[in-house]
């Protein structure tokens, strides 16, 4: 573990260019006058092991983990929580004082908090929930809905087995949908749930209309690029109230940089600024 003078942490992935954590954090460090640094380190598949390893040799307080290491770190990790065993994936590791490894998943975390900062008195327990897509974003916002107390989650993808699969994993109250059946599924939902590519910069919007979606159904859509995706146009005329992608990525860091620096920090208009800015 770094000493208290100066404290190191990072992100680990392949590659790393893509990365919008360092500039996250790196406005946290500058607003909070933190001694410390957030470094970008590209790491081949083969070399995750050894990646491990160099963190805590090398004394870094911990690192964030993105694609396509979020699986494969965790059998070099000393311990991982158990949401994060669920949802298999880690996102965050903590260097413990003695070196030992924690790595945990802060995504849901994230997904609930953006929404609880995008609509006043959200609650994860409202009503039925329908999902999008069914892929790693998705199964920790599975297990952040379920544990949150959400009554029925409707998992909706192009492709029925892994739908079905996912559903089966996580137990009640998920439940498969086939594609087909999409609109049908947003019959009484209080949550409507993007986790899918569809709408992202490159990629053909969200193939869904919103016309059996009740309009006190709040829309949310884990895609940033582009912040307004045709799903929230289409929700916002459709009269329901919408929350973009971007704070479920500025709130899943938070417990990694608390945990590293020893600040609880805020996520607000100036982050928001500041990680979209033009490099």
């Amino acid at each position: 573990m770094s000493d208290n003078s100066f404290t190191v942490a990072g992100v680990i992935g392949w590659p790393i260019g893509h990365s919008l954590s360092p500039r996250l954090h790196g406005h946290w460090l500058k607003r909070y006058g933190v001694a410390g640094t957030y470094i970008p380190m590209a790491v081949a598949p083969e070399q995750v092991g050894n990646a491990i390893n160099g963190v805590v040799a090398l004394g870094l307080a911990g690192c964030n983990v993105t694609v396509p290491h979020k699986e494969a770190v965790m059998p070099f990790l000393d311990e991982v929580e158990p949401a994060a065993r669920r949802i298999g994936a880690v996102n965050t590791i903590v260097v413990k004082p003695d070196g030992r490894t924690v790595g945990s998943n802060t995504d849901g975390f994230g997904f609930l908090e953006n929404i609880r900062a995008g609509v006043d008195g959200w609650r994860p327990d409202a009503g039925p929930a329908v999902v999008i897509g069914a892929g790693g974003a998705a199964r920790s916002i599975l297990v952040a809905l379920t544990d949150g107390g959400c009554p029925e989650i409707r998992l909706v993808n192009r492709s029925p087995e892994r739908a079905e699969r996912v559903a089966a994993e996580m137990g009640s109250p998920v439940r498969a949908v086939p594609w087909e059946r999409r609109t049908e599924a947003l019959d009484g939902a209080s949550l409507l749930v993007n986790t899918s590519a569809a709408g992202m910069a490159g990629n053909p919007p969200l193939d869904l209309i919103l016309g059996s979606l009740p309009k006190s159904a709040i829309v949310t859509d884990i895609v940033y690029a582009p912040l307004r995706t045709k799903l929230l146009v289409d929700a916002a005329e459709n009269g329901n109230r919408t929350v973009d992608g971007l704070g479920m990525l500025l709130h899943q860091a938070r417990p990694g940089f608390e945990a590293w620096f020893g600040v609880s920090p805020t996520v607000d208009q100036a982050l928001r600024a500041a990680v979209l800015a033009t490099p």
